[in-house]
């Protein structure tokens, strides 16, 4: 269990917070969540692998809300070459899907 909170955490270091969706206002003054993923084309890899890395933060933002917790947890899985090996396992897995729809960026 610590391991995969490792490697969630550790995802979430690896881009700053504005990456993350904002919350906006809805026309009654309730908040409402903005579509942070509207689509999975972009123009080259490197946006892919952006992207990967984006979405690799938001599962974490979403399956553990808490940043003091995460930030708690840096110092353990930080100096891990496992954790942050399996990090880079979730990104490549992200720019596979994205890549995949992509069409591999073929012409």
């Amino acid at each position: 269990m610590f391991r995969s909170s490792c490697i969630l955490a550790a995802s979430l270091a690896l881009l700053p917070p504005a990456s993350l969706a904002q919350t906006g206002q809805s026309a009654t003054g309730a908040a409402v969540a903005e579509t942070w993923l509207p689509t999975l084309q972009v123009d080259t890899p490197q946006q892919g692998f952006d992207l990967a890395i984006v979405m690799a933060r938001r599962a974490v933002r979403t399956t553990q809300p808490d940043v003091a917790m995460l930030k708690a947890q840096r110092s353990r899985y930080a100096e891990d070459a496992a954790s942050l090996i399996d990090v880079s396992a979730v990104a490549a897995a992200w720019f596979a899907t994205i890549a995949a729809a992509n069409d591999y960026w073929r012409e």
